[in-house]
């Protein structure tokens, strides 16, 4: 395994972060219990999970993910070797049976108390917003498109402060953002300059069918030293192949045909180029996928996720996969030919 630190922090984690959202729907807690004593035996450290978890979002079922994580810590005693990320929902109508409204101090409070009971455990080493408050572009639209009539206002320095309540009160560690643009993100910069807490990463999707954060998100990266963890590296499956033929049985969007971000007709055709690519240099398609954005200097830990072992360990062992030149000059030409198919 590769590590690296969390930016601004001495928080050690490791190159591949274990996803977890689904546990409790797909899998089972003694399934999601083997998956974390098998990630953590392959030298994984961290752990990233959410009070919207598992997925589809279920009244039924949330919090099933951050209790199979609890229940794990509590049997293996093991808490002080893994880094765990959580997140609080923002305001949708899918998550109204969690909570109405956003992060107010109360909000926050709620979240926070009920997500520490589950995990059993008395911190958070990182605590992410999901999503933002304000109607932005996010969860698969590229564009912005501005409402006149949009009721939210300026909140992002009352929104650290509130988090700033548990940061020092022990019960959160750091504090980063979730599907977030790169507006989003400065503002949240601008404020921390003034004295608040700092937003120390970015969880957004990222994989070979989309690839908009490089355009503008990197740069404020790099400049202001805010780490990136891509989530749906393997764009919802797509990007192991097992779609371009038919759609397998009790496969994830067999099961939920909501979940077909990934599956328009310009990504099958991106994923068809990737595919002949990662058999001309005689490595797997999953492999190709993950071992690209482990090798972006911009990324602090990959979140796989993976429903079965021996997919947990094709994932896991694409961090000792090194693309070379001439391969990624391969991969971006294709992305040059089919930009962003899957945003």
């Amino acid at each position: 395994m590769k590590y690296t630190t969390l930016p601004n922090t001495d928080i050690k984690v490791s190159k591949i972060c274990l996803g977890s959202m689904t546990w409790g729907e797909q899998n089972t807690e003694a399934e999601g219990h083997e998956q974390i004593e098998y990630a953590i035996n392959q030298g994984v450290n961290f752990i990233d999970t959410a009070e919207l978890y598992s997925v589809p979002a279920k009244k039924e079922t949330q919090g099933s993910t951050e209790r199979i994580i609890g229940s794990w810590l509590k049997k293996s005693g093991k808490r002080d070797d893994v880094v765990i990320a959580s997140k609080i929902v923002g305001p949708a109508d899918f998550s109204d049976h969690i909570r109405k409204g956003g992060f107010s101090k109360n909000e926050i409070a709620d979240a926070i108390h009920k997500s520490l009971q589950r995990l059993q455990t008395d911190y958070i080493d990182l605590y992410q917003l999901h999503w933002p408050e304000r109607q932005t572009n996010y969860f698969g639209k590229l564009g912005y498109t501005h409402d006149e009539n949009e009721t939210w206002e300026d909140n992002f320095a009352e929104v650290l402060e509130n988090l700033d309540t548990f940061i020092k009160e022990g019960k959160i560690r750091h504090i980063g953002v979730s599907n977030e643009t790169p507006y989003g993100v400065m503002r949240y910069i601008e404020e921390s300059r003034n004295g608040a807490p700092k937003m120390i990463t970015v969880q957004n999707p990222y994989n070979l069918l989309n690839r908009k954060d490089e355009v503008g998100l990197v740069e404020v990266l790099h400049r202001e030293n805010v780490g990136h963890l891509p989530y749906s590296p393997l764009g919802f499956g797509m990007l192991t192949g097992k779609y371009l033929e038919e759609i397998p049985k009790n496969s994830r969007v067999d099961l939920f045909p909501n979940y077909n971000r990934y599956m328009n007709e310009n990504s099958y055709k991106a994923t068809r180029l990737y595919n002949e690519i990662a058999k001309k240099h005689n490595i797997s398609l999953t492999q190709l996928a993950l071992a690209f954005i482990n090798q972006q200097a911009f990324v602090t830990s990959n979140i796989v996720g993976a429903t079965s072992i021996d997919q947990l360990t094709e994932n896991i062992n694409s961090i000792d996969v090194n693309l070379s030149d001439e391969i990624m000059n391969e991969i971006n030409d294709v992305n040059v030919e089919i930009p962003n198919p899957a945003p």
